[in-house]
C-alpha cells in the first residue's frame, strides 16, 4: 500500500461522537497518521512486527498499522466508548486489531499490554493537565524497543531530558495538526498547531 492510498483509506474513519477535554480526545490527521506509519514502515518497524498504538483513541494509528502490514496490533485506550467507534472503524477496512480498555495512568503497562516491537502514539500534549504525555512515555518505554509518538513542535529538549539514560532521540519529522473547533474553550473553526513525530530508541 502506498502512502496516499493509506491517507485515502484513513480518512473513511470516524472520530470521537462526544469527544471529551480532559482527555485531549482529537482525532489524529489522516495526513499525519499516514506520514508517521509509513516513515515506520519504511524503518522496517511495522510489516511483520506486534504493534502497539497507546491512547488509540477511535483506532487510526492501529488500523494503519494493520493495513500495512503488522503481524499484531493491539489498541490500548481509557475511553471504552471510543473503542467501540474503533471497532467499528477497524471492521469498515477490514483490519484485524485488537482494543484493550485500560487507564495507562496506573502504570503496570508490561504486566497489562504485554511486549511488543514497536509502539505507535499521539499522547495528550499536556494543554488540558500539566504531563499528561508522561504516563504514555513510560508505558512506551516499558513495553517497546522502538516507539513513535506525535509531540508539540520544541518538545526535543523535554524528551531527550526525561528519557534520559532510558531512550534517545533517533529521529524528528516536522508535520502539522489541524484542530478543528471542538470544545467551548477553541476560538477558531480550525487551529493548525506544529508538531513532530519522533522516533525513540529504547537503550536500556
Amino acid at each position: 500500500m502506498k502512502l496516499k492510498q493509506l491517507e485515502m483509506a484513513l480518512q473513511r474513519l470516524s472520530g470521537f461522537p462526544r469527544p471529551k477535554a480532559a482527555f485531549e480526545q482529537y482525532q489524529t490527521p489522516a495526513p499525519l497518521a499516514a506520514r508517521l506509519l509509513y516513515h515506520a514502515l519504511m524503518k522496517g518497524d511495522i510489516e511483520g512486527k506486534q504493534v502497539v498504538d497507546l491512547g488509540c483513541g477511535t483506532g487510526m494509528l492501529a488500523i494503519g498499522a494493520a493495513l500495512l502490514g503488522a503481524e499484531s496490533v493491539t489498541g490500548v485506550d481509557i475511553d471504552e466508548r471510543a473503542l467501540v467507534v474503533a471497532q467499528e472503524n477497524a471492521r469498515l477496512l477490514d483490519a484485524e486489531v485488537t482494543f484493550l480498555p485500560a487507564d495507562l495512568r496506573e502504570g503496570g503497562c508490561e504486566g497489562r499490554i504485554g511486549t511488543c516491537d514497536t509502539v505507535v502514539m499521539n499522547p495528550p500534549f499536556g494543554a488540558q493537565k500539566a504531563h499528561a504525555d508522561r504516563p504514555f512515555i513510560d508505558c512506551a518505554l516499558s513495553v517497546a524497543d522502538v516507539t513513535y509518538s506525535i509531540f508539540n513542535a520544541g518538545s526535543i529538549p523535554f524528551v531527550e531530558a526525561y528519557t534520559a539514560q532510558r531512550a534517545e532521540v533517533t529521529e524528528m519529522i516536522g508535520g502539522a495538526f489541524p484542530i478543528k473547533r471542538t470544545f467551548a474553550f477553541h476560538t477558531k473553526d480550525v487551529q493548525e498547531i506544529e508538531v513532530e513525530i519522533l522516533r525513540l530508541k529504547r537503550t536500556v
